[in-house]
């Protein structure tokens, strides 16, 4: 069996793939050079950019993830934890570690009336925007079930720092309602210029040490 690491991207309706927000940043090309070694592949899917429900974007993604033999490890990205979370949901005997990272801060008025707003402008029909914000902590996903990803390690990776669309408490919400989850250090989105200032060190070599610690 062959592991594999999957890379959820961000983006909600939004003109993002995986080549602009895992590619471009040097995480695809970093992650298959550390892991390779390893035996450990590194998939960067692109999901659905105007989906109407999240298990539209589930359900293609599930197609490749059905295709694995070996334990898959899922990494979500701001709005893509939606998409991981509900992955490691419906295929619980093969995800065994979920890194949900810069989760896209669902339980707040303002962040999801912003979002709404934005989801309009870009042509998703009211309705379907409604649909796509509703949930608890995450988008698209109960309470519930987040509190229900207690057989897999799971870690969460904060923003840091914090904005109005990735806010702390989303954090810390997380790690409160998943027994035995834990914090990893966090830093900007890679799509963001933030992510791209050379920092001593710079942010895509602490992000790529973080990623092949949980992950490997």
């Amino acid at each position: 069996m062959t592991a594999s690491v999957v890379l959820v991207h961000g983006g909600l309706w939004e003109p993002m793939d995986a080549a602009a927000f895992w590619g471009t940043t040097g995480i695809t090309d970093g992650l298959s050079a550390a892991l390779a070694p390893d035996g450990i592949e590194v998939l960067a899917p692109d999901r659905p950019q105007r989906a109407r429900t999240w298990d539209v974007e589930v359900a293609v993604l599930g197609e490749q993830l059905a295709k694995r033999s070996g334990p898959v490890r899922i990494v979500g990205a701001s709005n893509g934890c939606t998409v991981a979370v509900l992955l490691a949901l419906r295929f619980p005997g093969l995800v065994d570690r979920l890194l949900l990272a810069w989760p896209a801060t669902g339980d707040d008025a303002a962040a999801n009336e912003r979002a709404h707003a934005g989801l309009v402008h870009r042509g998703c029909p009211p309705a379907a925007a409604d649909e796509l914000l509703a949930g608890g902590i995450l988008r698209g996903v109960t309470d519930e079930q987040v509190t229900s990803l207690t057989r897999i390690r799971v870690a969460v990776l904060p923003s840091v720092p914090e904005n109005p669309s990735h806010q702390r408490k989303t954090v810390d919400a997380l790690l409160r309602s998943i027994r035995g989850s834990r914090e990893l250090a966090g830093c900007p989105e890679p799509p963001t210029p933030a992510f791209r200032t050379k920092n001593d060190p710079p942010y895509l070599d602490q992000l790529l040490r973080t990623i092949v610690g949980f992950v490997n």
